[in-house]
């Protein structure tokens, strides 16, 4: 089994961490930059920071508190919101990101994809997907989930690896925040459609939600969580330790 890795998220808006529940009531956390330097020395194997209110309101994304929190921690950073060009790709690089998350961007621009592919390589270029069931269809959405596409879900992520994204973090909004564990059947049909690294997002309640995924899902990469780790319902090497004794791979 390959190593398995756990990812907290760090949705930002105005400048700080926030948390609602299908992706909305935002509720305020904490510093992002005080968050970040705590899981990079909690066990978190990568740490992912989305600007998520940055394509709703057209904006470019927060770029000062990106640059702190690359500063700040020593494992691999993610980062995603109003990232629409490649001139938005180059900037949170240049601000100490490592991959580049696009969502909505692609959307508008389906090109976009393969472009920074093409110039940063596959394996910076993540496409996040908001996926949120619609009359018995996985479908696609933008703005942050306030947007319905109308696009099935499954082919698009297809069609975006294929276009050379080298990851996929699926985030289930019928999940988002609920804690009632992730939502296997959306995740075990995207693992069975790409052959690149997968991200489960959304709905981890507990520990056993986490094995279970591993267990459910053994090509799944990832998984991700926010509320859960925020406000301490669970610990990263408390996690890891009983994933590594469920027969789980895991970097203590």
């Amino acid at each position: 089994m390959i190593t398995k890795r756990i990812i907290p998220c760090l949705d930002v808006k105005d400048g700080r961490v926030v948390k609602g529940v299908n992706f909305l009531g935002l509720a305020d956390v904490s510093s992002p930059v005080k968050l970040a330097k705590f899981y990079s020395e909690c066990g978190a194997d990568e740490l992912v920071f989305y600007d998520i209110t940055a394509s709703a309101e057209g904006r470019a994304l927060f770029t000062d508190i990106l640059t702190e929190v690359a500063k700040t921690i020593f494992i691999p950073l993610t980062v995603g919101g109003g990232i629409n060009t490649l001139a938005d790709f180059d900037r949170v690089l240049k601000c100490g990101a490592d991959k580049v998350s696009v969502n909505s961007g692609a959307i508008r621009n389906p090109s976009l994809i393969e472009e920074a592919a093409k110039r940063y390589g596959n394996q910076c270029v993540v496409i996040s997907a908001d996926v949120k069931r619609v009359d018995g269809q996985f479908r696609v959405f933008a703005k942050g989930g306030r947007e319905d596409t109308g696009m099935e879900a499954i082919s698009w992520i297809k069609h975006c690896v294929d276009s050379g994204a080298g990851e996929v973090v699926v985030n289930s909004i019928d999940t988002d925040g609920v804690k009632g564990g992730f939502d296997i059947e959306l995740l075990k049909r995207v693992c069975d459609t790409v052959n690149v690294p997968v991200i489960a997002s959304g709905g981890a309640g507990n520990m056993q939600h986490f094995i279970d995924l591993f267990y459910e899902i053994p090509e799944m990469s990832a998984g991700l969580a926010a509320s859960v780790f925020h406000f301490g319902e669970i610990q990263i090497n408390d996690l890891k330790r009983k994933m590594r004794d469920s027969g789980i791979t895991v970097r203590l």
